[in-house]
């Protein structure tokens, strides 16, 4: 891989290559099976993806989205922690690998990768892929079932990104603990729905109460201070839309937005923070309206205006997700 090409670019012409010979319409039937299977209830011992035309075409349509909002949520700890970087990486329930793809895209160079999914065929595409990356061609791609027996060795980061939700409550609870155990540095991503808040906010408690501090999105390590069922965290993350994506999902936009929720905490100390933007913000005549989720364990709206000076200016330029204030003020 080209230093001077973008991991996320570089991740795309390897997938396009993927559904080479695929018929196009079979690749979106493929890809509309899928996503309806998601959105049901999934047992943990049934993967969802079977073969290799599935993984192709689910990996070509979804890779992107979990890259990019992992790489989100990464960046934002990458933020807190400006001395560290890990040496070893553990991905639970990676699949195809975008969280690798997504790391390697945050910290540079060669580390000890092993991805562990139950679906052998994600496996095989994701080995497949990743020769196009040489951070990650000598990654370990292991079988193993995402649940109770899972174990795990010891790592400077673990990530598990949009896996909790196919996991029942007690299952979930061991991985995160499992994770907690092995890893200096957990990173935990799930939808931006309701039900992907309340899952990471499950794991946030556990996290904290293995004693990491959260370095990311959240500005402390105490209580969320989001009543549940009247709101939730999350953010969101703009991706590039292929002609499968097009395809599936219809319209021409060459760009869609995915929601995401996510945690990241690190046994050692960090530096969140002083407060984040939870909305996008709000610019109006004179003034920008930013909502934060602040250290003082509590929302609030601030207005930055004109008078502000070049605090006004940062906070036009200032996106959904950004540390505020930025680190220059």
């Amino acid at each position: 891989m080209n230093d001077a090409v973008p991991p996320a670019e570089t991740l795309r012409t390897a997938l396009a290559a993927l559904l080479d010979g695929l018929p196009p319409r079979q690749a979106a039937q493929a890809v509309e099976r899928l996503i309806a299977s998601y959105r049901g209830a999934t047992p943990t011992d049934s993967p969802i993806l079977r073969d290799r035309a599935d993984v192709a075409a689910y990996a070509a349509y979804r890779m992107p989205a979990t890259f990019e909002a992992v790489h989100a949520a990464l960046e934002a700890f990458a933020e807190a922690v400006p001395d560290w970087a890990p040496g070893s990486h553990v991905d639970v329930g990676g699949g195809t690998g975008a969280a690798t793809w997504a790391v390697t895209a945050t910290w540079p160079g060669e580390r000890g990768v092993t991805v562990l999914d139950w679906a052998e065929p994600a496996l095989a595409l994701g080995r497949e892929v990743a020769a196009a990356n040489p951070a990650l061609r000598d990654a370990n791609w292991r079988r193993a079932r995402i649940g109770s027996a899972l174990t795990l060795d010891s790592t400077d980061l673990v990530t598990v990104s949009y896996v909790l939700n196919e996991l029942t409550a007690p299952d979930r609870a061991t991985l995160v603990d499992a994770a907690a155990d092995a890893a200096q540095a957990v990173v935990i991503v799930e939808p931006g729905t309701p039900d992907g808040y309340a899952r990471v906010i499950e794991a946030r408690d556990r996290l904290v109460a293995a004693g990491f501090h959260v370095a990311a999105p959240c500005p402390h390590s105490a209580a969320c201070p989001i009543v549940p069922g009247e709101d939730w965290c999350h953010f969101s993350a703009r991706v590039s839309r292929s002609s499968l994506h097009r395809q599936v999902k219809g319209g021409s936009l060459a760009y869609e937005d995915e929601k995401f929720a996510y945690v990241a905490a690190a046994r050692f100390p960090v530096a969140p923070a002083p407060s984040r933007v939870v909305r996008r913000p709000q610019i109006r005549k004179g003034q920008v309206l930013l909502d934060l989720c602040e250290s003082e364990e509590r929302l609030a709206r601030r207005t930055v205006t004109k008078r502000h000076g070049d605090l006004y200016k940062a906070a036009r330029d200032a996106d959904w997700g950004d540390p505020w204030p930025p680190a220059d003020h």
